[in-house]
This record gives C-alpha cells, structure tokens and sequence, in this order.
C-alpha cells in the first residue's frame, strides 16, 4: 500500500520568518488521517528566513533530526552544545529526560530544511545531540544510512528508536532497492526532482506513506533527492 500526499494537500503556516509546511498534524494544523505514521510523528518542510530562527524551547521524549537542504542551521542547547549544520548535513537531537535549545538561521540567505520527529522506542535516558556530514557525492546513486537506531549501521548518527533516516541521490533513471520488510512502514519525500516507487509517483515535496511493501524499488523520474523514513 502507497498512498500518494500531494504537496498542496499538506498542511502549511506561514509565519513571515518561517514558512513550514506539515506532513502530519502539528501546531493549528490538524487531519486525523494525518497524526502519525507508525512511530514517525512529524515530518516539517520549513523554509527560514535569514537571520532568523526559533528561540529557546523544550522538548523531552522525542528523537528531532534536522536534514538541511540549502543554507545552514546553527543549534545551540541547555548542554551547551553548539554547531552549524550546512546543506546536505544533518543533526540529531534526542530530547530524552528534556532538553532546551535554539535553532537559528544565521546566514544571509534562506535556510530549507526537513525536520522529522520520531517517537522514542527507549526512554528515560539523558538527552544528548550530535551532527555529522554526509557529502551527496557519496549517496549518488546509492541509499545511505544517515541515522539509526541500529549498531549495524555504524557510521549512522544514532538514534533512540528503531528506525532509520536513508537518503540518495539518483540520475534520471536510476533505481534502487530498499528492503523494507513486511511489518514496517516508511514514509518518502523527494526533496528535488520526481520519483517513482513500486509504481507509484510523486513530486517534489510530495510524501509517500509506505505500508505492507516488502521490497521498494525506487526510480528517478529526473535527477532527484530522496529522503525515507524506514520505523515501526
């Protein structure tokens, strides 16, 4: 089962400095069809303004991974971390006990980013952040594993779930393979260009909500960005 999500039919804000547009229910945007996908609770397409960004504020129980797409963000915390994330890179805050941070564009130029909440499958632990670069190069034509829940996938950012963030970049008509498995869902969105999955296609920004598809072949329509959400 796929079910197409146009990107006109997703719930969106526009809040001056920050345009974001929501995938599931979240804030004043509210679909009962559209709360949750397995453990995957939010998934926002934003757009920042420059020299802008979100003050302080908390959050507890929940993995936040931030995948930048143009320009860059610069989180700061109650841990006193602090990093600057650019395009293409991504960041991972899991809230655990609870946790403060900032998020800021504090470039001259808007930020685009996803950022995708996904529940905790463990919890009770102390919170913590970490951020790494994932060159595009090196997902070009193949799906690489950004973060995870999992120890196999070691170079991944860990996460406190089982799940995983993957993401590639195609050529117009390339495929992959991505083995989901029976009992686990995913949730796709091309971040550029069009895609088309196990027969089904979508635009840029559109979601695909995956269920019951054990195998997944994926194939570029034209040169696209995917990112997927692969959870229980």
């Amino acid at each position: 089962m796929i079910e197409l999500r146009p990107f006109a039919s997703i719930g969106h804000a526009n809040h001056g400095w920050l345009d974001a547009r929501h995938h599931f229910s979240f804030a004043d945007y509210y679909d009962p069809a559209r709360v949750h996908w397995g453990n995957l609770r939010v998934w926002n397409d934003d757009r920042i303004a420059a020299q802008t960004g979100f003050p302080p504020h908390p959050h507890r129980d929940m993995e936040i991974i931030t995948y930048v797409r143009t320009g860059a963000i610069t989180h700061r915390d109650s841990l006193g971390n602090q990093g600057r994330t650019a395009a293409g890179d991504v960041q991972v805050m899991s809230a655990g006990t609870g946790i403060t941070h900032a998020e800021y564009n504090l470039e001259d130029e808007d930020t685009t980013l996803f950022q995708i909440w996904i529940l905790p499958t463990r919890q009770g632990e102390k919170p913590s952040w970490g951020a790494r670069q994932f060159p595009k190069g090196e997902r070009s034509g193949q799906l690489v594993v950004l973060a995870s829940g999992y120890a196999e996938d070691g170079d991944a950012l860990p996460i406190r779930t089982e799940a995983r963030l993957v993401a590639a970049t195609l050529r117009a008509g390339e495929s992959v393979d991505y083995a989901l498995g029976a009992t686990r869902k995913a949730y796709l969105v091309p971040a550029t260009g069009s895609v088309e999955v196990n027969g089904t296609k979508a635009q840029t920004r559109d979601g695909l909500a995956i269920a019951d598809e054990e195998n997944l072949r994926i194939t570029a329509l034209e040169d696209t960005e995917i990112v997927l959400v692969d959870t229980l």
